[in-house]
């Protein structure tokens, strides 16, 4: 009965495909079966901006907002598609990075508008991403996707009578298709160079940008075997676009800009690095200056930041903390919601006080969701021990998960935290500030090292500052040159 059932629904779902009417696409002109109409990409779009500015937040910049629109209104109407409703934002990240959602929503972080060295780099990014949505990338992705379920069905049929290989298949799937192919990210770069090109712009400058993203890449440890990744190898992706950048430019002869003065004056004075009012991590300890309190971080254990949460988790990854908002006006709500929006089973519950903090907490573990296996060990179950903390009329949780199975471990370190919960007073913490990239011009002819040297720059961080000009130690810097240097 069960493979009846199950090849009925890969019929099914083979006679919606076969059935489902070919659309053109309007960047290669080529038909294909697309599951997504215009109105979906649309809404689709304005369901997810939302939560991308929630999770990230918006960088309050009035000059580089109107500079974005600017030239993404002018990109979208030479598009391929002209006819969507395009919003472009700049959003408050430190992480060098530009993204798209369908139905014609761009962002780009202000990392990467501070790694950017002339508007002629940024119009070739801003083209790239808007070829992902004229392309139809994730419509694409999506009837990719659903063709790969159609085989994961069959594969379960085929392979496996329990179920649990089609669970860890579609997982894989997921992984797989979480990004854009490499086919997908060499389509956009081609768009990239026509869009960019098209608004006035010199395209060679996109391909240089991709050193600069090799750079980051290599100094975070990043870089991966071009045939290991879905995204094209930047150096390569240089190479490329450079060669496109100048097939267009002897077919469209004419004045293609650079303008690089006008871009560092613009960038003049925008936020590097990590936010402090956000929170920071210093001598193990996460300071939160806007909320004002502070708690100890596990030694050793990797934390990453977002305006919505904060999470660290220890290097084995075998236990983790996150610190979120709680949902309710009270803890006896904030503890219920928290229940039910995460299915828990509460083993132990009590009432505290945490440095005079009303609290609750919470000894729970997470339910099997319907349909999967109920005889799961008890052992092998995720347990998580919660404290509501009522601080500042706000309320909240601090998360600590690891498997039940020796589970006594964690839970002390996740005290050790939970119980660090504090106000924060230290007046060199409240008023932290951010570094920020300042544009000076060079006051000698030198190398890059002497000028950055004479601007008072640490050598620690001469990379960092290479990295961020797009310049090498001994690169050659005249006299008056406009450079970014990073200060407080």
């Amino acid at each position: 009965m069960h493979k009846i059932n199950t090849l009925s629904r890969f019929a099914l779902l083979a006679a919606l495909v076969t059935f489902t009417t070919c659309s053109r696409n309007p960047v290669t002109g080529k038909r294909e079966v697309i599951l997504m109409s215009k109105e979906q990409e649309i809404a689709l779009g304005q369901e997810s901006h939302p939560t991308v500015v929630s999770s990230m937040g918006l960088y309050e910049d009035k000059r580089l907002q109107d500079f974005i629109n600017e030239k993404g209104k002018a990109m979208a109407r030479i598009s391929h598609r002209p006819d969507l409703p395009y919003q472009f934002y700049i959003v408050d990240s430190p992480v060098v990075n530009a993204f798209a959602v369908p139905g014609g929503y761009v962002y780009f972080t202000r990392g990467i508008m501070a790694h950017f060295n002339n508007e002629a780099e940024f119009a070739g990014v801003l083209g790239h991403e808007i070829g992902h949505i004229t392309a139809r990338h994730s419509a694409r992705q999506q009837s990719k996707q659903l063709f790969g379920t159609g085989a994961l069905v069959l594969g379960s049929v085929l392979f496996d009578k329990t179920g649990q290989l089609t669970e860890l298949a579609s997982q894989g799937l997921q992984l797989a298709l979480l990004g854009y192919s490499r086919a997908h990210e060499s389509e956009s770069d081609e768009i990239g160079v026509e869009y960019s090109s098209k608004i006035g712009y010199d395209a060679r400058e996109m391909a240089d940008f991709f050193g600069t993203i090799k750079r980051i890449q290599e100094s975070s440890g990043q870089a991966v075997p071009q045939f290991m990744s879905t995204h094209p190898d930047p150096g390569n992706r240089n190479k490329r676009v450079l060669e496109l950048a100048q097939q267009y430019q002897t077919k469209n002869p004419g004045s293609y800009q650079v303008d690089r003065d006008s871009y560092l004056r613009m960038i003049d004075g925008i936020v590097f690095g990590e936010d402090p009012k956000q929170g920071f991590v210093e001598n193990a300890i996460f300071y939160h200056p806007q909320l004002k309190f502070q708690f100890p971080v596990p030694n050793g254990w990797q934390h990453q930041n977002s305006p919505s949460q904060f999470q660290m988790a220890a290097k084995d990854g075998k236990s983790a903390m996150i610190l979120m908002l709680a949902k309710g006006n009270s803890l006896d709500e904030a503890a219920q919601n928290t229940v039910q929006q995460f299915g828990l089973r509460v083993l132990e519950n009590q009432r505290t006080t945490i440095n005079g903090n009303p609290a609750y907490v919470l000894i729970s573990q997470q339910q099997p969701q319907q349909g999967q296996q109920q005889t799961q060990s008890t052992q092998n179950a995720l347990q998580i021990a919660s404290w509501l903390i009522q601080y500042n009329g706000t309320i909240y949780a601090l998360h600590g998960l690891a498997a039940a199975q020796g589970f006594n471990g964690p839970f002390r370190t996740f005290q050790q935290v939970a119980g660090g919960f504090r106000q924060l007073t230290d007046p060199d913490k409240l008023n932290r500030q951010p570094e920020r990239v300042r544009v000076k011009n060079a006051p000698r002819d030198g190398t890059f090292r002497e000028v950055m040297t004479a601007l008072g720059m640490p050598a620690n961080r001469l990379e960092e500052l290479g990295t961020l000009n797009s310049l090498r130690a001994d690169d050659r810097v005249a006299r008056g040159t406009m450079v970014k240097i990073i200060t407080r």
